[in-house]
């Protein structure tokens, strides 16, 4: 059955589902001790691993027209694989086949989870960065990958979350639910990139690009939506403040990349979020901002050695 990042569980019923959603959401996250501060140069190295495998994966996306939600959950897979994995780097020549490796997998996982036929588009891909893994040793790091997630791979992701989010408020003009939820899923999309978004959990992610869509698009929406989700007893106020907080900036960096512009910061948009920032959580979000992460998530009773793989 193709797994449907909207719809991840195979609950009977709406009522069972969303709460299963949120009890079960934080197993589909990465570590949390992948938030603790770079001490190592080899801390470094992981975190290189994990940006320009990245890279490999949205370079795929766009110049072979992935399915958006395929790479999105390829993506999870590594971010979660990489945090729960002791990674012992080898030679740094060799770290650039374990990027292609990893992310090659991770492709590979999520197209058949989604039943997508992208062995071709992968292949193509592999002879682009210059690698030529052989099936076994694919098919060998694709095993690694679902014993070290412990076969969780209907993974929870801020779609699974939209739907109820959006019901929860009654929005004056029904026509632009769609485009607040496309609006939403775009930012989603658009800020998988940032490391600082992965220690909040998908609900507040989804939470958040919903409040960012509806500050763009219907501005004067915010109140009620706010409201809504702040009368949800699984959000916690104040991560949803830090990620809202955190998700602004990347929209508004976005934005500013796209347009070319130096600067840009209306005051009605300043207006809005101060409705929803209150100072006492203003100076953790600046120490937030200044915090520096490393992207490590040992797991002292799972040492993953994939130094062991070696080039075909």
């Amino acid at each position: 059955m193709e797994l449907d990042l909207e719809y991840p569980l195979m609950a009977s019923s709406e009522e069972e589902a969303v709460p299963a959603l949120f009890a079960q959401e934080i197993d589909h996250m990465p570590s949390q001790s992948i938030f603790l501060p770079f001490n190592s140069s080899d801390d470094h190295h992981v975190f290189s691993v994990r940006r320009e495998a990245f890279s490999l994966i949205s370079h795929a996306k766009h110049c072979h027209k992935l399915n958006p939600f395929t790479t999105y959950l390829a993506v999870n897979y590594m971010d979660r694989f990489i945090s729960k994995t002791n990674i012992r780097m080898p030679l740094q020549e060799k770290k650039r086949w374990i990027v292609g490796i990893l992310a090659i997998s991770s492709l590979s996982l999520a197209a058949k989870m989604r039943n997508n036929d992208l062995s071709i588009s992968l292949s193509h891909v592999q002879r682009e960065e210059g690698f030529a893994f052989h099936p076994g040793w694919v098919h060998r790091m694709e095993a690694l990958i679902l014993t070290t997630l412990g076969w969780r791979m209907r993974s929870i992701t801020p779609f699974s979350f939209l739907n109820f989010f959006i019901s929860l408020f009654k929005i004056q003009d029904s026509s632009l639910t769609q485009p607040l939820k496309f609006r939403a899923s775009d930012i989603i999309f658009d800020t998988h990139y940032e490391m600082k978004l992965l220690e909040y959990k998908p609900s507040l992610i989804s939470a958040s690009a919903l409040l960012c869509a509806t500050l763009d698009l219907v501005p004067m929406e915010l109140p009620s939506l706010r409201d809504a989700i702040l009368s949800c007893g699984h959000v916690e106020k104040e991560k949803l403040l830090k990620c809202l907080k955190a998700m602004q900036e990347m929209v508004m960096d976005n934005s500013l990349k796209a347009s070319g512009a130096v600067s840009i910061c209306t005051s009605t948009q300043n207006s809005i979020l101060h409705q929803f920032t209150s100072s006492e959580t203003e100076d953790a979000t600046a120490k937030d901002k200044i915090k520096r992460r490393r992207l490590n998530g040992f797991c002292d009773d799972q040492a993953v050695q994939i130094s062991q793989f070696q080039p075909c």
